[in-house]
């Protein structure tokens, strides 16, 4: 990297997972936007000639008129040529087709288990891991051996057991999980601000929260606005809208399966007495099965379970779209993607310090959750520096919860390392949407592996 002027060149980023067509697009414009940076983008894919395509996309938006900066994007065959010598990594993959996936969320439907998203937690998000982790070990491998002072920025669920993986295989690696969850709960806080007292204009950075917990089952336990407590404010918010949910747009969860009416966020607070930071789509999942008994009681919580083929017919339209900004038939419009990766990654170059939450292992900064378990607080971001800012402990009854599921993440990650069905099983009967007797979870299991058992080499299935 050049340093000059208050910019910063030939900055050498390794894009694994680059034949994305969906957070590619977002990387290309935000890079694009800000006019401190520059250098290249390498992309590295599975099926290079998805590789090429975001070459070719990343290239024609940095000879935009309206570009601040130029990056060059270069796809790269090998996994090798992508990492020697690069500055940083970012990892978002899909680990598996639509036909695992479907297995991941439908299979348990079979047996009265209904998930939202099915890729974090519940049935679906620990087979999911299953056949994340042994890539995610093939990754660590490879950044500390071409690129073991690069700072890896994750985005691939399940976010904790991913970020994991590369310490456990890697304990010096310079990595965390990156999830935009928080800054929907932030943004609802300005919805509130606007709906309570009239105060319109705000941006997140102006809502300060904690940040505690595991990604998608985060929790915020202060908040604040120019140093006012917002969650007194909060409660009554609640209040007022926890029969009819509070939404940008009215009833848009019954069409869109990706958004909901903030009824789950709202009941556990009732319950709680603290914030839940994640969407309720991922929240329900972590619970019992309170909010995902049925698609009746799910209706009633005002959210969505997304399907696979929502997923699938999403796909093609982005896949249509997609060809049309290579062909130049359409123009990938610039505006700010709403994450944080140009920001952390100024942080770390030096060129600014602040405070985002981010997935890290525990050193002491959450309470009460043994230390090398992957949690989600807010860190300091300085130059060459991540600095997780203490963030205590949650009430007991969250705090027994999120133990809960933090212990069992582990006994998924030693079942992946060590290819132990046994050890697999035992983390599967533990989850909490898991209420169907023994037999019955043993036959779902084993269908379940079955159905995924190409990325389980070595298994005894």
């Amino acid at each position: 990297m050049k340093f000059a002027s208050g910019k910063v060149s030939e900055i050498q980023i390794a894009y694994i997972g680059g034949g994305s067509m969906y957070w590619a697009k977002n990387l290309i414009a935000d890079l694009a936007l800000d006019d401190q940076l520059s250098g290249t983008v390498r992309l590295y894919d599975l099926d290079y000639n998805k590789a090429r395509h975001n070459e070719k996309l990343g290239n024609s938006v940095s000879d935009y008129p309206e570009a601040n900066a130029k990056w060059q994007y270069k796809a790269y065959p090998t996994l090798q040529e992508a990492l020697t010598g690069c500055d940083f990594v970012f990892i978002s993959i899909l680990p598996g087709t639509f036909q695992e996936m479907n297995s991941d969320v439908h299979e348990p439907e079979k047996y009265g288990i209904y998930q939202a998203v099915g890729d974090t937690t519940g049935p679906g998000g620990l087979i999911r891991a299953l056949r994340t982790i042994p890539m995610y070990v093939e990754l660590a491998q490879a950044i500390e051996r071409y690129s073991p002072d690069a700072w890896v920025f994750n985005y691939t669920n399940p976010m904790t057991l991913c970020t994991r993986t590369l310490y456990e295989v890697f304990p010096k690696i310079k990595a965390f999980g990156c999830c935009h969850e928080i800054f929907g709960t932030q943004s609802l806080l300005i919805r509130m601000l606007k709906d309570m007292e009239g105060i319109d204009g705000l941006h997140r950075d102006q809502i300060k929260v904690n940040v505690l917990g595991l990604n998608h089952f985060t929790w915020i336990d202060q908040a604040t606005y120019l140093g006012t407590d917002l969650l007194p404010m909060y409660s009554e918010f609640v209040d007022r809208y926890y029969e009819t949910g509070f939404e940008h747009n009215k009833d848009a969860w019954k069409t869109n399966p990706y958004t909901s009416a903030n009824r789950v966020k709202f009941d556990l607070f009732r319950r709680y007495g603290v914030i839940a930071a994640a969407g309720d789509r991922h929240l329900a999942e972590f619970m019992p099965p309170w909010y995902l008994k049925n698609p009746d009681t799910v209706y009633d919580w005002k959210f969505g379970l997304t399907t696979v083929q929502s997923r699938i017919e999403k796909n093609a339209a982005t896949a249509d779209y997609y060809g049309k900004l290579l062909s130049g038939e359409e123009k990938l419009p610039l505006k700010a993607s709403g994450e944080e990766e140009v920001r952390q990654l100024k942080g770390l170059i030096g060129l600014q310090s602040f405070v985002t939450n981010v997935n890290v292992p525990n050193v002491g900064q959450m309470e009460g959750i043994p230390h090398g378990v992957v949690v989600e607080t807010n860190a300091v971001f300085s130059a060459n520096s991540l600095r997780p800012v203490y963030a205590g402990k949650l009430p007991l009854a969250v705090h027994n919860q999120v133990l809960q599921h933090a212990m069992n993440q582990e006994l998924i990650l030693q079942a992946a390392l060590k290819k132990d069905k046994a050890l697999a099983f035992q983390a599967f009967v533990s989850d909490p949407l898991v209420t169907i007797g023994v037999s019955q979870a043993e036959e779902l299991f084993d269908r379940m592996l079955h159905n995924t058992k190409a990325y389980l080499p070595g298994w005894k299935l």
